[in-house]
């Protein structure tokens, strides 16, 4: 099972990786277009769409790397048993949190799909093919915060710290 969650948050990240790739490339084609002046219709609008499936595509993998803003100056001055109680509470919260959020995002991709709901702007793109990328990230960070609530329970769970505050002069 780890394997496949861990296949998971790497595949999506992948996917993020491609859609930054997509975004390069739709502002190349944007600046180009304007110094060689000829217009790709919704260059713009597909940049954005893709800047947004790319950042929910990284949420998870984002998550389980230990890179998410942790405050961690309170954790640092607890007990153990506070300790624990605190990260459980933290983590059960979060996964109901990201858990209502992934709903609310398949919800609204589901939505625009029945309702032929389509972008204001000259590409008349339908709306849930973009909302896809932003409900399956969504989905994914449920996943990795259910996976990191029953690892904390199992006492499984290895907390990640970045060495981010070591690099700075």
């Amino acid at each position: 099972m780890r394997k496949a969650l861990d296949a998971l948050y790497n595949s999506a990240a992948a996917l993020a990786a491609l859609c930054l790739v997509g975004l390069l490339i739709m502002v190349m084609l944007s600046i180009v277009g304007r110094q060689l002046h000829f217009h790709v219709p919704g260059t713009d609008a597909y940049a954005g769409y893709l800047m947004a499936a790319s950042g929910f595509l990284a949420l998870a993998h984002t998550l389980k790397r230990g890179e998410h803003i942790r405050v961690t100056l309170l954790l640092a001055q607890l007990t153990s048993p506070w300790k624990k109680g605190l990260e459980l509470w933290s983590l059960g919260f979060a996964t109901a949190l990201s858990s209502l959020f992934a709903w609310y995002c398949c919800r609204l991709a589901w939505q625009s799909r029945t309702f032929h709901d389509i972008s204001t702007g000259s590409d008349a793109t339908p709306l849930w093919i973009p909302q896809i990328p932003m409900a399956v990230g969504a989905v994914i960070l449920a996943i990795a915060f259910i996976d990191e609530l029953v690892l904390e329970i199992t006492g499984q769970r290895v907390e990640k710290s970045s060495d981010e505050p070591l690099r700075t002069e």
